[in-house]
């Protein structure tokens, strides 16, 4: 089970979902189509999610996950190691 994190919503999930399954380096043009969410909110969330080293960026403004992504998603990390940095 996956922990709550309280800065983290719907779309953070879906986003590292959709990287974790597809194991492609996406935009965040290419995600938010299709994930159906606007590229701007897709941005504000691949940032937050790169702050705290859950993907990365690769090539410009590509982004893949890490393993510490991988592990949030299958539950392997406590909340309280994903504390919001800014």
């Amino acid at each position: 089970m996956r922990p709550r994190v309280e800065w983290m919503n719907q779309t953070d999930n879906r986003i590292l979902e959709l990287l974790d399954e597809s194991d492609l380096i996406l935009s965040p043009a290419v995600t938010a189509i299709n994930l159906d969410y606007s590229r701007n909110w897709v941005s504000r969330r691949m940032s937050q999610l790169e702050n705290a080293n859950l993907i990365e960026k690769v090539n410009g403004s590509y982004y893949q996950i890490t393993d510490r992504g991988r592990a949030y998603l299958s539950g392997q990390i406590d909340a309280n190691e994903l504390k919001k940095r800014s």
